[in-house]
């Protein structure tokens, strides 16, 4: 006999509540412990790129390692806080104004956009930066994490009779505001946004047509922006991905696909490349997948690319069986910020695509990136506190 609708539903809701029982209050120590492994061999590959690069500027081959360890148990600071922090104080009205923590992260990531703007500072063509007494940072992380938490919120608050172009135009409008700011400031962090918002749209929504639509109009408007608007440093950034070998600035380009081809199957060996010598330019940030693979070659990058999918794999586990919509949607939206900037630093070190100044997640040096990250991975170990995961595939 053929179950009716109503039966299948039944049936369903029944087996998600027996995969929860007596599996509260559980914690994902293989995330914690595939978080850890990441950020120790970034460590360790940070001080192999870097040593020689320190030792000429700064007299102490230990000083990048140093400061990015700084920013590591900034960032463990972060995560715990996270980890702590209940995700639905985000959604929940604290005033008689029914406004939400969410909304106003999202003012405050449009004031410090708004502010860089006037007193960023000035860093290989782009204002990234925002300074504040000792401290700087760059407030397109913060704005990648705030986005992730509005759009999971207005995709939970809206009703779902509402039709798809009206949902859409309700998420990306104050979205669309965040994105051109940062794109005034860092084409590569907008378009990682717009990105992951779109992904955790498509996810959840029930029609895809109009957001296939969308994408083509980001498309269409990143193209007019970068080949026609994005004038100096923007342009010529596309003149050097045609042609890296010709063009006076592209050496970082050719030098980081000479340590990839020089790495071969096994690499020459920890410590021991020839570009990070003086030819790579910074090899501890951006390009820092090339020394990888000139150091440990294609079985090492492939270890690298192999962490990043057990990474999202569990994030991906905890999406599916968070308590609520709203938590499974942010873990989404953590999944897809962290495997897109994989995914494009990879891009840009093998000059798939043009430099986009993207960091390799957890890996590269900089205290912004991996600090706001760790947070992401800790409100996503928060969220798997309350459904335990703990011990479960």
């Amino acid at each position: 006999m053929v179950a009716t609708k109503e039966e299948r539903i039944e049936r369903r809701d029944k087996r998600i509540r027996k995969s929860r029982e007596g599996v509260e209050g559980g914690f994902d120590y293989s995330l914690l412990l595939i978080t850890f492994c990441i950020i120790g061999f970034g460590m360790l590959m940070i001080y192999s790129a870097s040593s020689y690069s320190a030792q000429v500027k700064y007299d102490d081959s230990t000083f990048f390692l140093r400061r990015q360890a700084i920013n590591v148990l900034l960032g463990c600071v972060a995560m715990l806080a996270a980890t702590k922090f209940n995700y639905k104080l985000f959604i929940k009205p604290f005033t008689a104004l029914r406004i939400r923590l969410v909304q106003v992260l999202f003012l405050g990531a449009l004031m410090i956009q708004a502010l860089v703007l006037f007193q960023g500072g000035a860093l290989n063509g782009a204002n990234r930066w925002l300074k504040i007494g000792p401290i700087s940072f760059q407030p397109s992380e913060l704005t990648k994490v705030v986005v992730i938490l509005m759009v999971a919120y207005y995709l939970c608050s809206i009703p779902q009779r509402f039709i798809e172009w009206k949902r859409m135009l309700r998420i990306f409008i104050p979205v669309l505001i965040l994105i051109l700011l940062v794109a005034k400031e860092d084409l590569s962090s907008a378009i990682v946004i717009f990105f992951t918002a779109w992904i955790i749209c498509v996810v959840v929504a029930r029609k895809k047509m109009p957001y296939l639509g969308l994408l083509g109009v980001g498309g269409l408007f990143g193209y007019l922006y970068v080949f026609y608007l994005g004038k100096g440093f923007r342009a010529e950034r596309i003149e050097i991905w045609k042609n890296p070998e010709s063009h006076p600035k592209g050496a970082q380009i050719v030098h980081g696909l000479y340590a990839i081809a020089s790495g071969g199957i096994f690499g020459s060996g920890l410590g021991e490349s020839m570009q990070k010598l003086g030819f790579l330019p910074e090899p501890y940030n951006d390009m820092i997948f090339s020394v990888i693979c000139e150091e440990l070659g294609l079985v090492g990058a492939g270890l690298v690319i192999l962490m990043f999918i057990l990474l999202c794999w569990r994030i991906y586990l905890i999406a599916m069986r968070a308590p609520d919509l709203f938590s499974s949607l942010i873990c989404v939206g953590v999944l897809a910020h962290i495997a897109l900037q994989a995914l494009m630093n990879i891009a840009v070190v093998t000059n798939t695509i043009p430099s986009t100044g993207i960091p390799l997640p957890l890996i590269s040096y900089g205290g912004s990136s991996v600090i706001f990250m760790m947070a992401e991975i800790g409100i996503v170990l928060g969220i798997s506190a309350r459904t335990g995961l703990e011990g479960r595939n």
